[in-house]
């Protein structure tokens, strides 16, 4: 049964020098709530098989720092359907995945992820940044994703994590 794991980037540093808004970096905030995101995957789970990230260097960042916390080295991709785009176009590319790959992360922007994870679970989420959620797909899979074809499991947040004691929150 597929299930989707979105993960907004961490917070970006707007002082930094940067050209364009793909440029922006993340802020030592932004870095530090990534790894606690992975951190917190690496104890409980579940292991993306593919990892989908928007070209904005802040989404790859997180990429990178998340899956170095939780210690995986599995297939990334770089989408462009996942900066500046809609919940429509996000899901043209995931409808593309096959049946292979069961869980997938997805690494990008508000307003997109809180819009697209109301579309598949009909629940409407607060996403701040380096917000995690992990929605099931159900039988229908990748190809059949529509509007509330999708539960939300759960969503977690570092700050959460940090301030529960959770797996991956203290460290």
């Amino acid at each position: 049964m597929p299930r989707l794991l979105v993960l907004r980037h961490g917070k970006s540093d707007w002082d930094a020098d940067f050209a364009t808004d793909a440029d922006r970096p993340l802020a030592p905030r932004g870095r530090r709530a990534a790894a606690t995101i992975g951190r917190h995957l690496a104890a409980t789970g579940p292991v993306p098989d593919l990892a989908l990230t928007s070209p904005a260097r802040r989404a790859r960042d997180t990429l990178t720092l998340t899956a170095d916390a939780m210690g995986w080295g599995g297939p990334t991709r770089i989408v462009d359907a996942l900066y500046g785009r809609g919940p429509a176009a996000v899901l043209d590319e995931l409808r593309t995945l096959g049946p292979g790959e069961e869980t997938v992360m997805i690494v990008g922007h508000e307003p997109t992820w809180s819009s697209l994870i109301g579309l598949l679970s009909g629940v409407h989420v607060r996403f701040p940044t380096a917000a995690l959620a992990l929605l099931d797909l159900g039988a229908g899979g990748w190809v059949d994703m529509a509007a509330d074809s999708a539960e939300l499991v759960w969503l977690v947040t570092p700050r959460e994590l940090e301030s529960s004691g959770a797996p991956g929150g203290g460290d």
